[in-house]
Parts: structure tokens; sequence; C-alpha cells
């Protein structure tokens, strides 16, 4: 039997998704490929389905202002400050971290 995958985020992101305001998401590991329809949680609340309509990899320094955005964030510094908040340790400018961009359904 395949597992379903799941795209799971922090509460305060449901709204922002459920908005279309948030259509990215950065993270250090993800098995996520193109393609993948995957359960969509914030909070541990089911917002809905989504596909996966692209997965990009980047270094950390190479995150841009529109990654920013589209991750729902305001500005690069922004989201530089959440990822090291979420991270810690593990992640620093040469970091390659994986860009997923999906779509709710």
């Amino acid at each position: 039997m395949k597992s379903r995958k799941t795209l799971a985020f922090k509460k305060e992101y449901g709204k922002p998704i459920l908005l279309g305001r948030k259509t990215l998401t950065i993270r250090l590991n993800s098995n996520l490929k193109e393609g993948d329809v995957v359960e969509v949680r914030a909070g541990g609340v089911v917002l809905g389905k989504a596909l996966i309509e692209e997965v990009k990899v980047k270094k950390v320094l190479e995150l841009t202002d529109e990654d920013a955005v589209n991750d729902g964030f305001r500005s690069r510094e922004e989201l530089l400050r959440a990822l090291k908040n979420i991270y810690k340790d593990r992640i620093s400018a040469s970091t390659e971290v994986k860009l997923i961009k999906f779509k709710l359904l």
C-alpha cells in the first residue's frame, strides 16, 4: 500500500496557504517531487490536497526576495530569520535547501 504524503506546517501558516499567499515552502529535507499530490496540514488541521508543481534545490545564500514572498514572507531577510529559527545551527549560507512550489486543489 502506498503511503500518503503530507506537507505539514505550523498553525500560523494555515490562513496564508488557504488565501493563496503562501505557495512555496523551503525545507532542509524532503522526498516530495513534482507531480506528487499531498495532504496539506497546518497545526494538525487538514487544509486539503495540493499538487507539487516544482521542486528546486538552492543554497540559502541564493534565496531571493521573490522566494520569500512566495513563501509568505515580506522579504528575504524575514525568510532567513524564520529558517534560522526553525533549523538553528543545521543551516548556513552554503546549506542546500529544497524549494517546494505547491498549489491547493
